[in-house]
C-alpha cells in the first residue's frame, strides 16, 4: 500500500511567508528522520515545495478555468512538502508520521495513494 504523508507546516498559515527556511538543528532532524525511512526500503519519493506565496492555483467554476496567484490568505492549511512512502497499512503509514520530528503546530496528513486496482472493473475496462 502507498501512502503520501503531507506536511503542513504551521508556518505557512495564511500562506504569505516568503522565505521561510528552517533552522539547521531542524534540518539534521529532518534529514535523520528521511534516513530512517530510507533504511527501512519504505521511502519512495520525497520533496519540499516553495512557499505558497510563489505558487498558483487554477480554479474551475461553470466549466472555466480562473488562475489564482500565491499567497492563498483564504487558505488554513498548505502542504509544505511530502513523503510517499509504501507500507502494509495505515497504521504502519501512521507509526512512521509519528516519528517525525515536525515543530509544534505541524501537521502530517496521511492518504492512501489510490491505485488503478482500487477503481470498479468497468471503469478499469475504459481506462487501459
Amino acid at each position: 500500500m502507498r501512502f503520501m504523508m503531507l506536511m503542513i507546516p504551521k508556518v505557512y498559515a495564511g500562506g504569505g511567508v516568503k522565505d521561510f527556511m528552517p533552522e539547521p538543528e531542524m534540518m539534521k532532524n529532518m534529514m535523520k528522520f528521511n534516513e530512517s525511512l530510507t533504511k527501512a526500503g519504505v521511502l519512495l519519493g520525497i520533496d519540499g515545495l516553495r512557499p505558497p506565496v510563489e505558487g498558483a492555483r487554477v480554479a474551475f467554476s461553470k466549466g472555466k478555468p480562473r488562475v489564482i496567484d500565491g499567497p492563498f490568505a483564504e487558505a488554513k492549511e498548505l502542504v509544505g512538502g511530502y513523503w510517499l512512502i509504501q507500507v502494509k497499512s495505515q497504521q504502519e503509514a501512521i507509526d512512521w508520521a509519528l516519528k517525525c520530528p515536525a515543530q509544534d503546530g505541524d501537521i502530517i496528513e496521511i492518504r492512501q495513494v489510490q491505485e488503478f486496482s482500487d477503481f470498479p472493473e468497468e471503469i478499469q475496462k475504459l481506462l487501459q
